[in-house]
């Protein structure tokens, strides 16, 4: 009996978007009398944070606190058109028309501020704390709630704005099959870690390393956490996660989810996560999509170390016991 280290590494580049008529995606939004400013969309926050993305996107953009930012996704009745979250796709189409529609609504909002200070619009900045003021004056400013209120109620005015991102489609070009599938891509590299019994088979991820160039990362705590989900995902799908484990022969196949395995606090290893960034040109403030990305490379990354640790080379998932010890046999034997 040994427990055996192995060290595994791989790559991934991954696309944002996808090209499909233009892929596009609607946003609105709207000030209430309070000076809160709506975004209603159609698009599905899944957990990796697109709320919040999309709230700093348009308070950046309005220059106002994220705090005056609310953001509804409604539903496909109600809200603006969205292609939908997939493609790693959220982010950068639903940021950059979000982007568009808070540019649309803050020259509104400059006009009316225009109007209440007596000055020209032009002449007119937002200082991030929820003030529009004149530039290089500190007393000729508004508040954000009473510039609300008076569009509502003194200049009988909407303060909106629209936006809607989308990518033109790229045809085939049928002499050399070239095209322009996506917007941009995203990159990374994982390295694992492992401990390979070989008496029992069981494989236990012991660290992962992960470097992802996202573009700019808008979020970097969200990132660094979408990152190490998408590892604990990977993890599940290389040693745990399957419908059918033994395939077809259902007798032991998992009833429900409290038979359907997946990786436990205590199967998740130490995780060392560095975001680069590279700005993309065509992303809102630069940022890529990462979202599926990141339960790509981990899988191949422990599928190598598995082979660096005692030399058996696995092609189906999961990795289980069971296959790593027939594939130790199988070199004992040859």
């Amino acid at each position: 009996m040994a427990r055996l280290f192995g060290r595994g590494y791989a790559a991934v580049n991954y696309p944002t978007g996808m090209n499909l008529g233009g892929d596009p995606s609607q946003a609105l939004i709207h000030a209430t009398t309070t000076g809160t400013f709506v975004i209603s969309l159609s698009s599905v926050d899944l957990g990796q944070g697109l709320k919040t993305v999309v709230a700093q996107c348009a308070a950046e953009t309005l220059g106002l606190p994220i705090e005056n930012i609310l953001v509804d996704t409604a539903d496909t009745d109600t809200g603006p058109h969205c292609m939908g979250t997939f493609a790693s796709r959220g982010t950068h189409r639903i940021g950059n028309a979000v982007i568009m529609a808070a540019t649309e609504a803050r020259a509104v909002l400059l006009d009316v501020a225009a109007e209440e200070l007596e000055v020209d619009a032009a002449d007119l900045e937002t200082d991030g704390t929820g003030y529009v003021k004149l530039k290089g004056s500190e007393q000729r400013k508004i508040h954000i709630t009473d510039l609300a209120m008076a569009a509502h109620f003194t200049h009988g005015r909407t303060i909106s704005g629209r936006g809607v991102y989308m990518k033109d489609k790229s045809e085939v070009v049928p002499e050399t099959g070239e095209m322009d599938p996506d917007s941009c891509q995203a990159h990374a590299c994982t390295v694992a870690e492992v401990e390979v019994d070989d008496e029992t088979g069981i494989v236990e991820v012991l660290a992962m390393y992960s470097v992802y160039e996202v573009g700019r990362a808008l979020n970097p705590a969200m990132a660094t956490q979408q990152v190490e989900g998408g590892a604990w995902m990977g993890i599940s799908h290389a040693l745990f996660e399957t419908t059918e484990p033994y395939y077809p022969v259902r007798d032991h196949g998992p009833r429900d989810f409290t038979e359907y395995l997946m990786p436990g606090a205590g199967d998740i290893p130490v995780q060392h996560s560095v975001l680069l960034e590279r700005p993309a040109a065509t992303g809102p403030f630069g940022a890529k999509g990462i979202g599926e990305m990141t339960a790509n490379s981990p899988i191949p990354a422990i599928a190598n170390a598995i082979f660096d640790a005692c030399g058996v080379r696995l092609e189906h998932m999961p990795f289980t016991p069971e296959r790593v010890l027939r594939g130790i046999d199988e070199l004992h034997a040859g």
